[in-house]
């Protein structure tokens, strides 16, 4: 079955953009996942299309309308998990996008704009919130396409090598070792010469894998003492 994605934007232009590009181009190509547009300019009623309005309280900017945003949600057939991009919701991870990678159910994303989304909407509907870090974008497009991303490669046969994803950062609760190829040894241009650590040349597995460990837990300790403590914790 194809991971499927509805998208509540009001710039469906601006999709697939990068999805659209290398591996998940390839994969949108090959039916491994898809995606449906849904504007609810298309549910607005007057002819100025609009969708939002003033905020009750006063306050700057406009608030999107609950009534036609439910217009827009009640078309989609299976909307399934319903998240709306907000720098409120619980912060992205690895785990998270695994979670949702894995759901055969379609997944709903909801794009903010402008000041936000009338509150009421969100509860009437159950929609949970995810973040992408704590920071505040001019809409959730460039969010949904980066929680997008972060699943679609993690689908079956997107990487082609399976065993690449429990490899890189925070797949299991660590940052990622360092990486190197040929030539073994390079001579940058302030003639510092540099050469890729023995261990990785001798051809001893388990030294490397020994060594690929340590690199890791010290670069998490030294980088993300907050992933380094709740590594500790769950070990």
């Amino acid at each position: 079955m194809s991971w499927h994605v509805n998208i509540l934007t009001l710039f469906p232009e601006m999709f697939p953009s990068m999805l659209g590009q290398s591996l998940a181009g390839k994969a949108l190509e090959r039916g491994d996942w898809s995606y449906t547009i849904i504007n609810p300019r298309d549910f607005a009623e007057d002819k100025h299309k609009t969708v939002d309005d003033t905020p009750f309280g006063g306050g700057a900017g406009m608030v999107l309308r609950a009534d036609i945003l439910e217009k827009a949600l009640l078309s989609i057939k299976s909307p399934g998990r319903k998240i709306y991009l907000s720098p409120r919701g619980q912060v992205l991870n690895q785990q998270l996008a695994v979670n949702l990678a894995e759901r055969s159910e379609p997944i709903t994303l909801l794009c903010g704009r402008y000041e936000g989304i009338d509150q009421r909407f969100l509860d009437a509907h159950d929609f949970e919130e995810i973040s992408i870090g704590d920071y505040v974008l001019s809409g959730g497009e460039p969010a949904a396409q980066i929680l997008m991303d972060a699943c679609i490669r993690l689908l079956p046969g997107v990487m082609g090598n399976d065993e690449t994803a429990g490899e890189e950062s925070h797949s299991d609760g660590l940052l990622e070792y360092p990486h190197y190829t040929r030539p073994a040894e390079w001579t940058d241009c302030y003639n510092q010469t540099h050469i890729v650590p023995d261990v990785l040349r001798s051809g001893h597995h388990a030294n490397v894998e020994k060594w690929r460990k340590k690199q890791a837990e010290d670069l998490t300790q030294l980088r993300r003492p907050d992933m380094w403590e709740n590594y500790k914790k769950e070990r």
